[in-house]
């Protein structure tokens, strides 16, 4: 692609407003068992992962151990996650990520990105210092620019969570529930999102309701196919039958992820 885009950034040397946050991004199988704090937020109608399923899922927290979004490892120095979940803790308070030992660089926002609307609901977080990838950690499948997944086909999204609405402290047990996607029209219908739903979202849900992500699992992989199509964004309520997850669609954005990583911000 040839245009440069004009991004957003936050850098991880500049913030000055209020005490700077330290926020955990790490890959929670290599823990021992913790407890983590959780505050409704939940995969709705899962079940517990497989041990090393998921090993490009991340977990972005607070230095007082509360899990707050989700995110995928793309590249040895850069995280893909939901830009709604990032910048209101960074914007306000100043934040630092760490992946093991690495501290973030920076937050690259997309420039379309539209908090209002949950548009380009997308951003990239560059650590100082690269992943190791070794049996526990890899690197998230990413699907090519303009392809797109067929209504009904089922996609799998995971997050951390537990059973109770209410809070509390819950073991670290990654879920995970399968969706399938839905139609633009059928999402977009006044029965449903009534026209909300833009041509970089992608819907996923049963019309049963029942099975869905939720609030703390923003930022986290939509799977269909093997690759992660979506990030999880928005939607109205959780596991809600009228109104399914919606999620950034991620090939949309390909492009723009790939400039991102080998481009302008490319680690020599």
């Amino acid at each position: 692609m040839g245009r440069a885009f004009n991004q957003t950034v936050i850098t991880g040397k500049t913030s000055t407003r209020g005490r700077l946050t330290a926020l955990d991004i790490y890959h929670l199988e290599q823990r021992s068992p913790t407890l983590l704090k959780f505050y409704g937020s939940r995969i709705i109608g899962g079940h517990a992962a497989a041990p090393n399923s998921i090993k490009y899922m991340v977990s972005l927290q607070s230095t007082s151990g509360q899990h707050f979004c989700g995110g995928s490892l793309v590249h040895r120095y850069w995280v893909l996650t939901a830009a709604h979940s990032i910048i209101p803790n960074c914007e306000l308070e100043g934040c630092i990520f760490i992946l093991g030992d690495s501290n973030f660089q920076e937050l690259v926002v997309h420039p379309l990105y539209n908090s209002s609307t949950n548009n380009a609901d997308i951003m990239l977080v560059k650590l100082r210092a690269p992943m190791v990838l070794n049996r526990f950690v890899s690197l998230a499948p990413l699907p090519r620019q303009g392809t797109g997944v067929v209504e009904g086909h089922l996609c799998q999204v995971s997050g951390w969570g537990h059973n109770s609405v209410g809070g509390g402290q819950v073991p670290i047990t990654l879920r995970t529930v399968t969706v399938p996607i839905v139609s633009a029209a059928r999402c977009n219908s006044s029965d449903s999102f009534d026209g909300n739903i833009t041509a970089n979202m992608i819907c996923a849900g049963y019309q049963s309701g029942g099975k869905d992500a939720c609030k703390g699992d923003s930022g986290g992989p939509l799977v269909c196919r093997g690759r992660v199509y979506g990030v999880v964004s928005w939607g109205n309520g959780c596991g809600n039958g009228k109104f399914p997850g919606v999620y950034t669609a991620v090939s949309r954005f390909r492009r723009w992820i790939d400039q991102t990583i080998y481009g302008m911000y490319k680690k020599s």
